[in-house]
């Protein structure tokens, strides 16, 4: 990981800090943050100073923010410890080779990577709606509480999901006839519970500026190198580093997005991370097979195994919001 890597993975950590509620106060996320290697006498890898710079404006010391800051890096494969120093500097301390466990992971576990146990005994009672996005939040809701190891169950009792209705005339027939089940579902859940689903002609547009298409797109991509090794004779196997830290992290990253989902009530959070791995993913895929006469190595060998990993994730996150993921898009 290099500075600038983690520049933007401290970032992504205030970003995220704020979506949560953990730092509080009209905190705007800087357009960077400086990291640096420690002083001597200092700790760890690297230092940064953002939590010095944010702790005004989030009404909290620095040594709060910083600690805030510290347990979301932490989350980071590539990121073995997080210290807080002095007035609230954040030391830094990378993992060497953690990417091959992680990976290695993914594989083993499948579909059911990012699956756990972090709310088993809850029992999650939601009411069975009419409203056709209160229907389908619900439905996404009771798959992403299931994962987690809760009681799950659907009924005329349980608690209302509050959310923005369709506007008068789009009921559920329309939808679906106009976008067919993938892409109402990816429109309705997408946006957030109280903001207005973004429901036109974008949606089914077959291009970059479509989130909902580069996210099976880059699933499809996924899963098309995979088949392409094989007619290579190149193995899945993550045998070395591979230097992609936004892949890394966004795969990293995606349980923690699964328990945020469903303890938030907020599957647009899950939205959001696919739209994050997918957009990792298409800048890192040209690096994944051999070209012209070079012959396979375990570099090609371990990037593949890291692109499947991200097909993975992109099809179990897509799974989990009701929405299929293809072979070929």
């Amino acid at each position: 990981m290099t500075p600038a890597d983690l520049s933007r993975t401290v970032l992504g950590a205030v970003r995220r800090a704020v979506e949560e509620g953990a730092l509080v106060g009209p905190v705007a996320v800087p357009e960077k943050v400086t990291v640096e290697r420690p002083r001597p006498g200092g700790r760890g890898d690297y230092a940064t100073n953002a939590a010095l710079r944010l702790a005004r404006d989030a009404g909290m010391p620095a040594v709060r923010v910083a600690e805030v800051l510290g347990e979301q890096l932490v989350r980071h494969p590539l990121i073995s410890g997080v210290e807080v120093t002095g007035p609230g500097f954040l030391n830094i301390t990378l993992v060497s080779g953690a990417d091959g466990s992680l990976v290695r992971t993914v594989l083993e576990q499948g579909g059911r990577y990012g699956y756990g146990q972090s709310m088993a005994g809850e029992r999650c009672v939601y009411r069975h709606c009419a409203e056709v996005r209160a229907a389908v939040m619900t439905d996404a809701l009771r798959r992403l509480a299931f994962a987690q190891g809760a009681v799950v169950r659907v009924g005329a009792e349980g608690a209302a999901i509050e959310v923005r209705p369709v506007p008068a005339g789009a009921g559920a027939g329309e939808l679906l006839r106009r976008f067919g089940a993938d892409a109402t579902r990816w429109a309705l859940l997408r946006a957030a519970a109280h903001d207005r689903p973004k429901l036109d002609d974008g949606l089914l547009v077959q291009g970059e500026s479509s989130p909902f298409f580069r996210v099976r797109y880059a699933h499809s991509r996924a899963r098309a190198l995979v088949r392409a090794a094989e007619r290579l004779a190149v193995p899945v196997s993550h045998e070395e580093t591979v230097d992609a830290p936004a892949l890394l992290g966004a795969v990293g990253d995606y349980p923690r997005v699964l328990v945020s989902a469903a303890r938030h009530r907020a599957p647009d959070r899950l939205a959001r991370h696919l739209e994050t791995t997918a957009d990792a993913f298409l800048g890192f895929q040209h690096t994944v097979l051999p070209r012209g006469d070079e012959k396979p190595s375990a570099a090609h060998r371990s990037r593949l195994a890291l692109a499947e990993a991200a097909g993975t994730v992109l099809a179990g996150g897509l799974s989990l919001l009701g929405i299929s993921a293809p072979e070929y898009v």
